[in-house]
């Protein structure tokens, strides 16, 4: 019969792993409801840009109903005199063409005219919407600027954005499938917050001095 020592080990670790998953499922569930709250709320402030970030495209170069979405929050800012440029972040997905370039043409349909609008087209992340704006946005002189994205992205995408020094107020586009579905927006949310644990440098960015 083996030492009581040896006995105990297999218990001990699996009371040290059920420990260890209460602990993950309780900070990615508390980290959602922080994701949740805050891109329910809007944040937008006057500012030199609103930057409006990308979704998918569909076949044809038609904009998605969450890219749409994005487009008309953005067009509706700069309407109310927010900013006097809309910078749309986004390159060619699995359909063509980029999604700065949909976007683009979406906005001056409604109305923008084309000169306020700027295009980032390389970008397939958040992470590089920021990195590859940071370039055009410093050219502008600029150093506020309004984030648009589904409400369950906004955290994500201002701390991104701060790290590249910018002040940074957020614009939720409320009227997409990924918010008005509750399966959905449970689903995205959760989802947003594991890729924030996943990289805390970015979960901890402050905002510029």
């Amino acid at each position: 019969m083996p030492p009581l020592a040896l006995q105990k080990r297999p218990s001990s670790l699996r009371r040290s792993l059920l420990v260890g998953l209460g602990v993950l499922t309780c900070g990615v569930f508390g980290l959602a409801f922080v994701v949740d709250r805050f891109g329910q709320r809007e944040r937008a402030t006057r500012a030199d840009v609103v930057v409006v970030l990308g979704a998918r495209v569909l076949p044809d170069g038609v904009p998605s109903p969450a890219l749409l979405a994005r487009i008309e929050k953005a067009v509706d800012l700069y309407h109310q005199g927010l900013a006097p440029r809309l910078l749309f972040s986004g390159g060619v997905g699995v359909n063509p063409p980029s999604e700065a370039s949909v976007m683009r043409d979406v906005a001056v349909r409604l109305g923008v005219p084309a000169e306020a609008c700027l295009l980032e087209d390389q970008s397939h992340s958040t992470e590089q919407n920021a990195r590859f704006s940071t370039t055009l946005l410093r050219s502008l002189g600029a150093r506020r600027v309004v984030v648009v994205s589904d409400p369950y992205h906004l955290l994500r995408a201002r701390q991104y954005f701060r790290l590249h020094g910018f002040e940074v107020s957020t614009s939720p586009a409320f009227l997409t499938e990924r918010n008005l579905s509750a399966l959905d927006r449970f689903y995205w949310t959760v989802r947003e917050a594991f890729a924030l644990l996943a990289h805390p440098r970015v979960l901890l960015a402050r905002e510029p001095s």
